[in-house]
């Protein structure tokens, strides 16, 4: 079988990935004399020589790819940058990374390495080696000055995020290109202290704001919703292509960890991503961005694992940057919502596949939400062959401020395909809780779900509540 591969390499190893969406039970991989099956789409290589062609062969069609070259490493704790461990270096590690070209990296060896914003460019890299932690600050002023970002489908200013590649900009295109953040080390953010120590700065900022819009405060999901919205991220990517985060243990940013609005070509891969206890805490959040893949990943997040955005009306309807081709496969869930979509969608969300993720030990499942007001559309979902405690299509009312969209959301052609459904879910305190395997909701009369097909579903639903709860849908089937 002719395949269409994905080559992901660094100068010592090589992750070949292909479309998760139709899989055979064996496929066979042989390189350099060995041969093993390649397991949910994907096949690794490591202890590469750099710098070299390699032929590999996926059910007899050969292959190729070529390692990068090795890169000179900027040694963080060396000349001219002294970094200390369990010492602020901030100012020091910007140097690295300004100092960084295609051919170096900046290197982090072992130890614990403070810090507050960095900002990296093209063609930059970053290695942490084991047992390195480049560990976020939780004092605001090291995040500032703020800049333009996205947070919950608006543009606004923002802290900045530890880690920060390229500059906002809707109308154009990519600004920061080429980039690799690597190893086998821990990047940590300031966690819920840092979120709530700039919410409080940005609560008094805009007390008088607050104390007229009691109408907006009272529609959030919280009283402290709109404060929060200032807070940076772990990794915040802004017009950005070609960038892979690969092998890291990520978390612990004061709101989502790794999001990128206006991108393209993301890769993550073989990463384990940690926020429980920190409220917004999700994990992946690739947002009006195009051809981004997520896979090999455990997630154990404070909200969702993964979090497909395009923006909120009224702005995500004017900007209109959907998201499209994002690829999620092989992900596991220790706790966490699960894998969702919306509810900022304005600016539509096409040609997403889900694939063999364990998603189990979630409390959303997979959960695909919108309301009224958004707009914009969702189609052309594809999950196939993922054990999950719900699949859920629904109207949600929290975070509904804004200015109604002209027109209601269009929900069309999602196909679920050999699911394992639980009825079960893990919930926010870690108990167990029954629930309705399938809720396929649309909108309203007037936004209803189209066309929305199961097949060959496992549920293994054990509770007195309804297996399928359907409400305005329009050829719904389960086959």
């Amino acid at each position: 079988m002719l395949r269409e591969i994905h080559k992901e390499v660094t100068d010592h190893t090589a992750s070949i990935w292909w479309d998760p969406a139709q899989k055979e039970e064996d496929v066979l991989v042989a390189f350099h004399g060995r041969q093993k099956i390649a397991v949910n789409s994907h096949v690794e290589f490591d202890s590469l020589d750099a710098d070299t062609d390699y032929t590999f062969t996926l059910d007899d069609v050969n292959f190729s790819f070529h390692t990068l070259p090795e890169k000179k490493r900027l040694d963080i704790t060396k000349k001219p940058y002294f970094c200390k461990p369990n010492e602020v270096c901030t100012a020091s590690l910007q140097k690295a990374f300004d100092d960084c070209d295609e051919t170096s990296t900046v290197y982090l060896p072992a130890g614990v390495f403070l810090s507050g914003a960095i900002n990296m460019h093209s063609h930059s890299s970053l290695y942490l080696e084991k047992g390195a932690v480049l560990q976020g600050s939780e004092d605001p002023a090291d995040y500032e000055p703020r800049i333009l970002s996205r947070f919950e489908g608006t543009e606004r200013m923002c802290y900045r995020s530890l880690l920060n590649l390229g500059t906002l900009d809707h109308t154009s295109g990519p600004n920061c290109t080429d980039v690799l953040i690597y190893g086998h080390g821990e990047i940590r953010g300031g966690g819920s202290a840092l979120a709530k120590n700039c919410a409080a700065i940005e609560k008094e900022n805009i007390k008088e704001y607050l104390a007229s819009h009691p109408e907006e405060v009272a529609s959030c999901e919280k009283e402290e919703t709109i404060p929060f919205r200032c807070r940076g991220r772990l990794i915040n990517m802004s017009n950005c292509d070609n960038v892979r985060i690969t092998g890291l243990t990520l978390g612990y940013g004061p709101s989502w960890n790794i999001h990128f609005i206006y991108s393209s070509n993301i890769i993550t891969d073989h990463c384990l991503i940690q926020s429980d206890g920190v409220w917004n805490g999700d994990g992946w959040d690739p947002d009006s961005s195009t051809r981004c893949a997520l896979y090999a990943c455990t997630f154990s997040t404070g909200d969702d694992a993964v979090a497909i955005k395009s923006g909120k009306n009224p702005q995500g309807n004017e900007i209109h940057r959907p998201i499209k081709q994002i690829r999620v496969f092989d992900c596991r869930s220790v706790y966490g919502h699960g894998i969702c979509i919306g509810s900022e969608m304005s600016g539509g969300v096409e040609d997403v596949i889900i694939a063999d993720c364990d998603l189990k030990n979630s409390e959303c499942g997979i959960e695909i939400k919108a309301t009224k007001k958004r707009g914009g559309y969702v189609k052309n979902i594809k999950v196939y062959r993922c054990i999950t405690p719900r699949v859920q299509i629904h109207p949600v009312g929290f975070n509904d401020d804004g200015i109604p969209a002209e027109t209601v959301p269009v929900l069309e052609n999602f196909l679920f395909d050999s699911l394992k459904i639980t009825g079960s879910y893990l919930n926010y305190d870690h108990t167990w809780q029954p629930c309705s395997a399938i809720t396929a909701h649309g909108i309203s009369k007037d936004s209803i779900l189209h066309h929305c097909i199961f097949q060959h579903t496992t549920i293994t639903q054990n509770n007195d509540l309804p297996k399928e709860v359907i409400e305005n849908c329009e050829g719904y089937q389960n086959i």
